[in-house]
């Protein structure tokens, strides 16, 4: 069975908060590799501080440790009576070396603004589960996203089609749609 997609912690955010047992994701470069006790340490630099991240690397042994690489890591967090932190129980440690590290922390708060967004959405849906979209929930969205087709007019008309009389009409959808 493969391990759940995980969290994305930044190296700065992983301390007692996080729950035990959690499957989590975090980044940083390797900087000791201790084959003997199967723990590597990854650290990230974030404003001025340095922060560590205790990795146990029992499970995706035997690796290629290359020192001074960035690496990414997906696993548990473990509690253990000799850190204050969790330990990265890791299911899979990959090198990345030459990958954008703004640009990848930049995905993560975008993944992060977009499951809050969805999670917001889905509370408004249980709220009103008889209408699609509420209209704050449509105003909102029309301001986010002012060129989608759900800002444009796409009501239905009532036309005249030649050879027709008055009563017999037919309706047809906005321009948009056609």
């Amino acid at each position: 069975m493969l391990p759940s997609a995980g969290v994305y912690y930044f190296p700065w955010e992983i301390n007692n908060s996080v729950p035990e047992g959690e499957a989590l994701r975090t980044f940083g470069r390797l900087c000791c590799y201790d084959l003997a006790r199967s723990e590597a340490v990854l650290t990230a630099q974030h404003s001025s501080a340095q922060y560590q991240v205790c990795v146990d690397t029992k499970f995706v042994e035997p690796f290629q440790a290359q020192l001074g690489s960035f690496y990414i890591v997906l696993g548990e967090a473990e509690y253990r009576e000799e850190t204050s932190s969790p330990v990265v129980k890791a299911r899979i440690l990959t090198c990345v070396e030459g990958m954008n590290v703004p640009l990848l922390e930049q995905a993560i708060q975008e993944q992060r603004k977009y499951f809050k967004e969805r999670a917001w959405r889905s509370r408004e849906k249980e709220k009103s589960p008889n209408l699609e979209l509420s209209s704050s929930l449509l105003a909102d969205w029309r301001k986010e996203c002012p060129d989608s087709v759900a800002t444009q007019e796409h009501s239905w008309q009532n036309t005249h089609l030649p050879g027709l009389t008055n009563k017999e009409t037919r309706r047809t959808k906005s321009p948009y749609f056609q």
